[in-house]
């Protein structure tokens, strides 16, 4: 594994940056390429097929680039793809999912509150999850619809957020939950808002850091590089660079490109998704 290589990390939008935030501050010389599919953000409300074509293509391009290994950033795309990106790709392939175990050990009340896309909730990983941890506290799944659009927006603790995140968070509250999960990588960078809402006897579970770890583990001593950081966006370049340099609080460049509406399609045509 070449230690100046590049590790690849991708989700619908600016979320998967909560991640790239915890694999920066715990290996700062890593180089990473971000890929934002910004055009069909959120994963969270699209059907399981449409979220692993989009996948392969991001994976593909991020490979295609030189990326040594993967970080699906987005526990929907981990949910929907990683089995067909390990098989696809000879490389590690790194994802995130909600924290069901650390949530269930460190819960007192009993009861953990997993806030997350519907999607997530809806999938057979999850499922999985709650059948080998569920059983030592009461999982309480609570879908976010809107949540990823206000992040996406730059609407981090105004009006309209709050009263969203306080109509999610107020049935897990009354459940008894002391313990919330962070289902979706976007939420992250609504945590202080959360936390404000929820308040000072409620804990707050991300696994941002577990899958920084993660990666770190895999990686072991091959982490070279000057810490570089080169951006994608299927979406709006400019918005994208603007939001992403505030919620990473340093300058960030974003190039634009265009990726493959369904896989395989350009190849069909004996054609390239790629840019140059």
């Amino acid at each position: 594994m070449n230690p100046a290589a590049p590790v690849g990390v991708f989700d619908s939008g600016v979320g998967g940056l909560s991640v790239l935030r915890e694999m920066r501050a715990l290996m700062p010389s890593l180089d990473v390429l971000y890929l934002s599919d910004a055009r069909f953000l959120p994963y969270g409300d699209k059907d399981e097929s449409f979220v692993l074509a989009r996948s392969l293509a991001a994976a593909d391009f991020l490979v295609a680039h030189g990326a040594r290994a993967l970080v699906v950033a987005c526990n929907t795309a981990t949910a929907a793809a990683v089995p067909a990106l390990r098989e696809r790709h000879n490389l590690p392939v790194v994802g995130i999912e909600p924290a069901v175990k650390p949530a269930a050990a460190a819960t007192r009340s009993g009861i953990v509150g997993i806030l997350a896309t519907a999607s997530t909730l809806q999938s057979r990983r999850y499922a999985e999850l709650l059948e080998r941890f569920g059983g030592f506290a009461r999982v309480i799944g609570q879908p976010c619809p809107g949540l990823v659009e206000r992040v996406e927006a730059g609407d981090l603790d105004g009006p309209e957020t709050s009263a969203l995140l306080l109509r999610y968070l107020q049935p897990l509250l009354d459940a008894g939950a002391d313990t919330l999960v962070l289902g979706c990588t976007h939420y992250p960078f609504l945590r202080p808002l959360i936390e404000g809402l929820a308040g000072p006897d409620v804990r707050v579970v991300d696994p941002s850091g577990a899958v920084a770890r993660r990666l770190q583990d895999v990686l072991g001593d091959a982490i070279g590089g000057g810490g570089s950081l080169r951006v994608f966006t299927t979406g709006d370049a400019v918005a994208q660079a603007a939001l992403m340099s505030r919620l990473l609080a340093a300058p960030v460049t974003v190039q634009a490109i265009a990726l493959a509406e369904q896989q395989g399609a350009e190849e069909k045509r004996g054609q390239t998704p790629f840019p140059a």
